[in-house]
Formats: structure tokens, sequence, C-alpha cells
């Protein structure tokens, strides 16, 4: 898996970018990210609440590269809540936010969630290839580095992370008009 998760991150070729309805695309990729942890583990749950700016416009992106990036950014996000309930008092709630928004220069995608956080000392890393938090063979580390490079190099946008430890961490795709 790590080998076909190399080829996947240097994959070159030209893939042509279509006009895309990122609400739709982030509904289908986060409930896909949950039935596929559900599928594996019938005791996961997480409640799911979406602010999807109804009027946002269409954005030129390839729709496999972005729903790759928010279907890691969603799974990331479900592990982590499920991750943070073990150790979480009774009433803890795990729950992934989804919103999208128009900017000035484009479209906005953020996942946030209220999982356990990024400890500081690890958040500059975590776009780096090969680098997980996740124990040995649950991960292979090219998942962030994976989408950063979609975001930024293929679409010229930007991923952001925010995180405050013990409180969860929000995820920011920014995408230009003109990707």
């Amino acid at each position: 898996s790590i080998v076909k998760g190399m080829l996947q991150h240097s994959r070159s070729g030209k893939v042509e970018k279509e006009a895309t309805n990122l609400n739709a695309l982030a509904d289908e990729y986060l409930r896909l990210a949950y039935h596929g942890l559900r599928a594996k583990d019938k005791a996961f749950n997480a409640n799911m609440e979406t602010d999807l700016d109804p009027g946002l416009p269409k954005v030129n992106v390839v729709p496999q590269d972005i729903g790759r990036v928010l279907l890691n950014l969603f799974t990331n996000a479900f592990h982590a809540v499920n991750e943070k309930k073990g150790s979480a008092p009774k009433d803890y709630q795990p729950t992934i936010w989804v919103e999208s928004r128009k900017t000035a220069q484009g479209v906005e995608i953020s996942v946030r969630d209220n999982g356990g956080g990024i400890p500081t000392t690890l958040r500059e890393k975590i776009f780096q290839p090969f680098f997980t938090t996740k124990p040995t063979g649950e991960g292979t580390g090219l998942g962030l580095s994976m989408s950063y490079d979609i975001v930024t190099k293929g679409h010229g946008g930007d991923l952001i992370v925010e995180s405050t430890q013990g409180k969860g961490t929000t995820f920011t795709v920014s995408l230009p008009f003109n990707s």
C-alpha cells in the first residue's frame, strides 16, 4: 500500500478540470468517508453538521482529486473524534462540521472536528510525505502530503490547518476561481 500511495502521490499527466459543484462533492465524500468507517467498525458513530453555501459558484477543478482531498480530510476527522471518544467524558459527542463559503478570490471548504487536536510540535510536519501520527500499519503518511500538493500545486489554492490541543482541528481548503 505504501508503493501504491507513492505512485498516486507522484502521478503526473494532464487531467481535465471541469466546473464542479463543490457542495455536492463535499456532501458525497462526507457520506462516503462516514459509511466507509462504519463498514469497518459497526460501533463507530459521529454527528455530521453541514453549512454549505447554497450560492457557492461552480469552480474549475479536477473533481476526482479534490474528492480525494476531501475524503482524506473527512476520514482523518472521523478518526480524530473516534480516538478522543475513548478517553472523553460520557457526554462527549463526536462531531464533524463541514462549511463552504465564497470568498473574494474563490471558495473555501472547512472541515472541523472536536477531536483531540494536533500538538503544536507536529503541526509543521503534517504535510510532509510519510509523516503520520497513526499507529504503524494504519497510515502511510501520504494523505495530507498528497492533499497539500493537489490543492497547492494542482489547483493553485491553499490548505491551512488550525488546531487546539484537546479541542479539535480545522482544515480549510481555499481554491481560486481561476485554478
